[in-house]
């Protein structure tokens, strides 16, 4: 028995580059190779709003604040391979924030707006953490310029993207603005994510690198000490930017 579905879709009103149009599909037939085109057709983004996605996503990701300080301050201390670990766990969180807001996460928690305080809080004490680590680090360094303190990791990483409340905003309002209510919710989600994943690799990159750039001539004792002082200051700026913003 064959059945079919029927993907109905338009653009805004004001929109004239998206066409209202609708898409027939069988949905029983596992050759029909000329169905399975159209489903994927009927869930593809329109060119313009991939214009304002990347409008959107490129400001807010490049742009300084606590996740990119976090990078930098990895960078710099020690250096892009030695920073890949967090950066992995860092993205990792973006990913898996990206696919549950994304598949309805943000309307789930609508009616537990504590959640919110809870995140924020929790990410303000792993951000002192970080800064006590840094500060430790500074007082441990040795006459050879060792470091006692332990690389961020892969944790670290996705902690501190799921601790801070910023980036949940930011992709709450990326999905409840792109995304298309009558458009194949998967593969919506799919496309956005990969799309703000490579956003987020081509951004944070130049922080981590700069952060190096700047570090990596400071390998002294002495140096080594005022690194750790000055990304524990970072730390505490960033926890209270978090505090009161």
């Amino acid at each position: 028995m064959e059945s079919s579905i029927t993907l109905t879709y338009r653009g805004y009103e004001d929109n004239p580059f998206v066409i209202s149009r609708e898409v027939t599909c069988n949905t029983h037939s596992p050759g029909n190779a000329k169905s399975r085109y159209l489903l994927i057709e009927a869930a593809m983004i329109a060119w313009d709003i991939w214009i304002l996605f990347f409008g959107y996503t490129v400001p807010m990701v490049v742009s300084p604040g606590p996740g990119n300080t976090l990078l930098a301050t990895a960078g710099g201390r020690f250096g892009i391979a030695g920073s890949l670990p967090f950066w992995i766990g860092f993205e990792v969180g973006n990913l898996v924030l990206c696919v549950a807001y994304g598949l309805g996460l943000g309307r789930l928690l609508h009616g537990y707006p504590n959640i919110e305080t809870i995140i924020k809080w929790a990410g303000i004490a792993y951000t002192l953490y970080l800064a006590w680590g840094f500060f430790r680090s500074s007082a441990g360094a040795t006459d050879n310029g060792a470091r006692r303190l332990q690389h961020l990791g892969i944790r670290d990483g996705f902690l501190s993207v799921v601790l801070n409340p910023k980036i949940h905003s930011m992709i709450l309002v990326m999905f409840s603005q792109f995304l298309n209510p009558v458009k194949p919710l998967g593969m919506q989600v799919a496309l956005f994510t990969i799309a703000f994943l490579v956003v987020c690799v081509v951004c944070h990159f130049p922080w981590i690198y700069g952060g190096q750039l700047v570090m990596r001539r400071f390998q002294s004792t002495r140096a080594v000490k005022i690194q750790g002082q000055v990304f524990g200051i970072c730390m505490l700026l960033v926890a209270a930017y978090m505090a009161f913003s």
